[in-house]
């Protein structure tokens, strides 16, 4: 039954969008991490979901800011027309 769970899980994180890629690497290694540090697998993959999507967020917010300034930069350097 376990492995069933996990197929399914798999198998909706490879379906999800790039916004939940975040969560899905953090619950995998918090679970992980969770799991060697006394059997809390479900806290450290809850965590890690948090963790890793609020990452994730930051750099989708990162990488848009540098877009933004990089236009700026071309606009500017192309001068008034």
């Amino acid at each position: 039954m376990k492995m069933k769970l996990v197929a399914a899980a798999i198998a909706l994180a490879l379906t999800s969008n790039a916004a939940h890629a975040g969560c899905v690497t953090g619950a995998v290694v918090g679970g992980v991490a969770g799991h060697y540090a006394g059997r809390h697998t479900l806290m450290g993959a809850a965590a890690g979901c948090v963790v890793g999507h609020e990452l994730s967020v930051r750099k989708k917010r990162q990488r848009a800011a540098e877009r933004a300034a990089a236009r700026q930069q071309q606009a500017a350097m192309a001068g008034p027309r």
